[in-house]
């Protein structure tokens, strides 16, 4: 069931990544992002979040060094159905030159169109050796890092985007010197996780930074953050000014939130409320897309993740929970969802809460022994940390 009232005015216009001058830009009409991550943006979810309005679709990080050594799991990941006319890759490296040689590949060997930076992850195996979130620390590196990425991608017509933290942790604030660096180094646009490394997925998004990165700098701006609803999203947009939205946890279950986001976006309010019937056939197209690309017994396996987000607050029974997330056959998940009463309404008071990981505060940032004392970063070895970044 869908709920539908008129808004006067379309909210946001076509994001476009790359300069006017530039033939091969790439234009999102519909300014709202599918965030990359890990272990949820193949393919096949892609497609699906496509097929419900998501106007850019990110694959899920892989690493530069994946790339250049000619990892199997990296290439896996790189996938692209053929409906997926704009292929959109997140990357990560902490080596100029491998980012360079890694670009390449993607371009030439993937036919990338979109390549965004990734420095923002907050996994501590990653942080400790001076990578992910940590690393805008070190504004000499990272402004080496997205020169060389941009010229390399240039040469293929790409458009280079990043994707950043509010910082460390509140007394180590990276995101301005991030916007103003990366708009230097002719990065299309920046995207803020609008938390700090601290803070990893807990608490609240800061909002009011995304409102003062957007008055830092040129490019465009999107922000990330605490969008459960599409009424969420257009509060992100009047609040902040920001160009568009990237939504990660907030679809995870629900890849129709970009449906109601996209009408957001267009000038409409809309809720869906699917019924479990609706949410049933979701799960079985999900499932078909993950087979096509993966095989029936690859792609169960994937899917058992997202069980418990597409029925998440529907009571099921703790039997039949465990039967879902155990999957293994398309035949068995026919059996299993035939025995789910189809016209069971959705449960709104899952409406605007947070979905998939939280947690807690980390606490001390786990970081190389004196990394704060200085910004200066190059010369330093970090290969330690790209070879743990998981996805490649």
């Amino acid at each position: 069931m869908t709920t539908t009232t008129d808004r006067p005015t379309r909210l946001r216009p076509a994001l476009r990544l790359g300069s006017p001058s530039n033939p091969d830009a790439v234009v999102v009409d519909t300014p709202v992002v599918l965030a990359p991550m890990a272990g949820v943006t193949n393919a096949a979810y892609r497609q699906l979040c496509r097929e419900q309005g998501a106007g850019l679709y990110v694959c899920e990080m892989i690493t530069a060094r994946g790339l250049v050594v000619g990892d199997p799991k990296t290439a896996d990941m790189l996938v692209f159905p053929p409906a997926e006319t704009v292929r959109s890759v997140q990357t990560y490296g902490v080596d100029p030159v491998s980012l360079e040689v890694a670009v390449d590949i993607l371009c030439d060997g993937f036919g990338v169109d979109h390549i965004d930076l990734n420095f923002g992850c907050p996994v501590p195996k990653v942080t400790r050796k001076g990578g992910g979130g940590v690393l805008p620390w070190k504004l000499d590196l990272v402004r080496e890092i997205i020169t060389s990425t941009v010229r390399t991608a240039d040469r293929w017509g790409v458009p280079v985007t990043v994707k950043t933290r509010l910082g460390i942790d509140a007394d180590h604030l990276t995101y301005l010197d991030m916007g103003r660096l990366a708009e230097d180094c002719g990065a299309a646009a920046i995207c803020l996780h609008a938390r700090t490394v601290e803070e990893a997925y807990s608490g609240h998004a800061h909002w009011d930074a995304i409102a003062r990165l957007v008055s830092a700098v040129d490019i465009p701006v999107l922000g990330n953050g605490d969008i459960w609803e599409a009424a969420d999203a257009v509060r992100m947009v009047e609040q902040t000014g920001c160009a568009g939205v990237e939504v990660g946890r907030g679809c995870l279950g629900r890849p129709w939130l970009f449906r109601d986001i996209a009408a957001a976006m267009a000038g409409e309010q809309v809720t869906t409320l699917p019924r479990l019937g609706e949410i049933c056939a979701m799960v079985r197209r999900h499932a078909e897309l993950l087979a096509d690309v993966w095989g029936e017994r690859h792609g169960m396996k994937d899917l058992r993740k997202h069980m418990a987000w597409y029925f998440k607050g529907f009571p099921l029974g703790g039997d039949l929970r465990h039967a879902l997330g155990m999957v293994s056959s398309l035949a068995e998940l026919d059996a299993l969802l035939a025995d789910l009463g189809p016209d069971l309404a959705f449960p709104v008071e899952e409406l605007g809460r947070p979905r998939g990981r939280q947690g807690s505060p980390r606490g001390r940032v786990a970081m190389p022994q004196g990394w704060l004392d200085d910004r200066c970063g190059l010369g330093l070895d970090l290969s330690a940390a790209e070879s743990d970044v998981s996805g490649g």
